[in-house]
């Protein structure tokens, strides 16, 4: 099968959507099949022996740290020249706007994937009188697919009332070979709690942005001189956020990839999450597969993942100090312990094959009979 992926982002940036795409990729080249990529041109070209064509990328001016692409009419002539079985647009936006434009065009099958809940962000960005606007923009867009798929059920369920078409949930994956608690390493425990070993280390690992509500972790530093900081990640907010925590025991280090990343999480005792604007938050699989507690928000897509009192502990964004009285819960030692234990024990057997192995059973039957097989694959999400 020939599969084309027009996404949005693509390495070398990191975050949810790449991890997820980059490991469907690989299964799907393992499996036999051809891919090809078309992605905002960031330097890389290629990638497990698919091609990458680039688009010039550049940067918005109200995020200034990401370049994306724009829609462009050459879009037409790559679908064309590769002649896919089947076109997969990942967070149609601006660059995959076009491609879902032109696959529609030319008639071939169509997959597009929801990730990032853009219309809840314009609350952190001031620009909360476009929602309407937006949801009306995202709509048309992945209404002219074949098919939809999000990552979690809450999110399903708020796209069909948003008016969204035939949209299916997009099981989790993890990576529970690389993600491991045996990955812990002293070097990186001192690098992470700047030099403060013994005390508790919290972490953070994301984009930073102003949605993330990362400046609340501030108030735990300052009510217990138990804990310490780590900020894995980078983004627009980084600069408001190192003179937010100044003064507090935090570290910054960037983005970190691989082995790094995954030492990081193994060195650390508790992951934090406070962010309600997730379609699934991706970070909170990772560290429970490297053994590691989780605090977030009590939202839809965390409670599908984490069992309140059994792998972390959510607390009530409507409940002031929440947050701060949660995560000093793990001042018990015991407590931490034995929902580290269980948080690695509930995420051990997730691997990636299986949720590639569903993208690409619904690649094989949006090339056959749609409508068909879309009942199908409905029938299945039923079980």
């Amino acid at each position: 099968m020939k599969i084309l992926v027009i996404t949005e982002t693509f390495l070398p940036s990191t975050d949810g959507v790449v991890t997820r795409l980059t490991n469907s990729i690989r299964y799907f080249i393992k499996a036999g099949h051809q891919v090809q990529i078309i992605a905002p041109d960031l330097g890389v070209y290629e990638f497990e022996g698919a091609k990458v064509i680039g688009v010039k990328a550049t940067r918005l001016f109200f995020y200034r740290s990401k370049e994306f692409a724009m829609p462009t009419s050459k879009m037409k002539k790559i679908i064309q020249a590769y002649d896919p079985d089947v076109v997969h647009v990942v967070n149609p936006a601006l660059l995959g706007a076009s491609g879902v434009y032109y696959a529609k065009k030319l008639g071939y099958p169509l997959l597009a994937s929801y990730h990032t809940q853009v219309p809840k962000y314009a609350d952190y960005y001031h620009l909360s009188i476009f929602k309407g606007l937006l949801w009306w923009y995202f709509r048309k867009l992945h209404n002219q697919a074949d098919l939809n798929l999000c990552t979690s059920q809450v999110v399903h369920q708020e796209l069909l009332e948003q008016g969204f078409k035939n949209v299916h949930v997009w099981k989790r994956g993890v990576d529970t070979a690389l993600y491991h608690p045996r990955n812990y390493k002293e070097s990186m425990r001192e690098k992470l709690t700047n030099g403060q070993v013994s005390k508790k280390l919290l972490l953070y690992v994301g984009r930073l942005a102003p949605e993330k509500e990362i400046e609340k972790i501030k108030h735990v530093l300052k009510a217990s001189d138990q804990f310490a900081l780590a900020i894995v990640g980078d983004g627009p907010h980084r600069e408001v956020l190192e003179r937010h925590f100044r003064g507090t025991n935090t570290v910054f280090t960037g983005f970190m990839h691989g082995e790094e990343l995954s030492s990081a999480y193994a060195s650390s005792d508790v992951f934090v999450f406070p962010s309600t604007t997730e379609t699934l938050g991706l970070v909170i699989t990772e560290a429970m597969a490297s053994g590691l507690p989780i605090v977030a928000a009590k939202s839809g897509p965390t409670c599908e993942q984490i069992e309140d009192g059994e792998t972390g502990l959510l607390y009530d964004q409507h409940i002031e100090g929440d947050f701060t009285r949660t995560i000093l819960q793990f001042e018990d030692e015991t407590l931490r312990r034995r929902l580290a234990k269980k948080a690695r024990e509930e995420i051990a057997d997730m691997g990636w094959d299986t949720q590639s192995k569903q993208v690409l059973d619904i690649y094989y039957d949006l090339t056959g009979d749609k409508q068909a097989n879309i009942s199908k694959i409905e029938k299945g999400n039923e079980q």
